[in-house]
């Protein structure tokens, strides 16, 4: 009887156990318990930051973790990062900045703040924009940083300068431009002519830029066609203008160069006149630029003399006035010297055809001509460089080429032989300053010469 109301005891026992377990569990489920030692759970985004795709972190690993004190707490690291994209074949500005994420309103935002100092139309391929966001950091590693805010870019027009979109503290876009430093150094190049002097002058360090430069200064007196011999040399001293990254931006400007064809060496020095010209001057301030230009067209290759001849397409002989430089159709003519068109018209074999009277003694013509520049028709003034018209094959020609005439005293003269009429020669205190400009410039030449350093300096 005892065991019986042993067992009845025990029973109702587990049954108190069991309610009493019941009833916490449903007050915690209701949220009327509290669990001291943890905190709510949370997702911790693991990914790498992707300024390309500004995602929240993705659900992760689902964990809880001690509560910590106060004092203890680390605030999260605020960091800018960047990234630079570049344009490639029909790229926009918008686009790129819609590729590394940027909403659609800051991007039209940011590109109309861009306005005021740059056309985003004129936004090209080949064109770098640097693209900055602000991110958060929890321990500073890039890993596991939260993607921000978009706070800006940046973008260089040119090699001078460069334009800044960034967020003001009201959180609007705002553009500033500003100069990147540059610094100028002097460089020298030496070298023999074996075949060329474009191959020689390329193998010696000098740009395609600085060496049209090179053949402009002496294009007055240097036929580049028949002058140029096997063992004829060059030396140039030139400005290197290099931006705050080390990049090359600019190698053209020549300050000096002699060329020794034949044995006998010509020099040329770069002078800025009190009225802004510059212009290549020789030892005595003598103006290397003539009054007639012996070759009116760039890269043009002469394709026939002056001279009796062959013609083409009449079949007998017969002289040739002029001298013929064959190029692409469309190649830009200038004008060979300052004065007024006398003729601009259909002239027979001759096609489309320009007549150039510079003074009483020299006229130039061009033949053959695709067409006429704007407003070139006769009566009009022309200067020496202006473009007056475009290569073609107009008239009695085999061919696209450009024939040209200088005629002296009313008859015509072979532009490879005939001694130009001079230029500008400096006097007075021009020519002291002039002198004053050689000196230093043979100074700074022989020091790059032995080795000395080389003149330098930022702006």
């Amino acid at each position: 009887m005892k065991l019986r109301g042993l067992v009845g005891l025990a029973m109702i026992g587990l049954g108190v156990i069991a309610g009493s377990a019941y009833f916490i569990n449903a007050a915690v489920s209701k949220g009327y318990g509290r669990l001291a030692a943890t905190s709510p759970s949370k997702t911790l985004g693991l990914g790498p930051i992707s300024l390309g795709n500004p995602t929240a972190a993705q659900p992760g690993l689902r964990t809880t973790s001690p509560r910590v004190p106060r004092d203890e707490i680390t605030v999260p690291e605020l960091r800018t990062v960047s990234q630079t994209l570049t344009a490639g074949r029909g790229d926009t500005l918008a686009g790129l900045l819609k590729q590394a994420g940027a909403a659609s309103d800051d991007r039209f935002a940011a590109i109309t703040a861009l306005k005021e100092y740059f056309n985003p139309r004129k936004f090209r391929k080949g064109q770098d924009i640097q693209i900055s966001y602000r991110v958060e950091s929890p321990d500073g590693s890039a890993d596991v940083a939260k993607i921000g805010t978009f706070i800006g870019f940046s973008l260089r027009p040119d090699p001078t300068t460069e334009v800044r979109v960034e967020r003001d503290e009201q959180g609007n876009f705002q553009s500033t431009i500003a100069d990147r430093p540059l610094t100028h150094s002097l460089a020298r190049a030496d070298g023999i002519i074996e075949s060329s002097l474009y191959v020689a002058g390329r193998k010696s360090g000098l740009s395609s830029s600085a060496l049209a430069e090179l053949i402009r200064a002496y294009s007055w007196d240097v036929d580049f066609q028949r002058d140029i011999r096997k063992g004829d040399a060059f030396q140039v001293m030139y400005e290197q203008v290099r931006d705050d990254d080390g990049a090359l931006v600019k190698s053209d400007d020549i300050l000096f160069a002699t060329l020794t064809l034949s044995g006998k060496s010509v020099s040329v020095y770069r002078f800025k006149t009190a009225d802004g010209n510059i212009n290549y001057y020789n030892e005595n301030g003598q103006s290397a630029r003539k009054a007639l230009m012996r070759t009116p067209i760039d890269g043009a290759r002469l394709s026939s003399g002056f001279g009796k001849r062959k013609h083409p397409i009449l079949g007998y002989t017969k002289q040739h006035t002029g001298v013929d430089f064959a190029a692409p159709r469309g190649t830009p003519i200038y004008a060979a010297g300052n004065g007024s068109i006398s003729f601009a018209g259909t002239k027979g074999g001759y096609g489309r055809y320009i007549r150039i009277r510079h003074n009483g003694t020299y006229s130039t013509a061009y033949a053959h001509m695709k067409g006429f520049a704007s407003g070139m028709r006769t009566g009009t003034r022309v200067n020496q460089g202006q473009i007056i018209g475009y290569v073609g094959t107009t008239g009695r020609s085999t061919g696209p080429h450009l024939h040209y005439e200088i005629i002296k005293n009313g008859r015509p003269t072979n532009p490879m032989r005939v001694k130009m009429p001079s230029g500008e020669k400096l006097a007075g205190k021009q020519l002291e300053k002039f002198r004053q400009t050689r000196t230093e410039i043979d100074q700074q030449f022989a020091a790059i010469e032995t080795g000395a350093a080389r003149v330098a300096s930022s702006q």
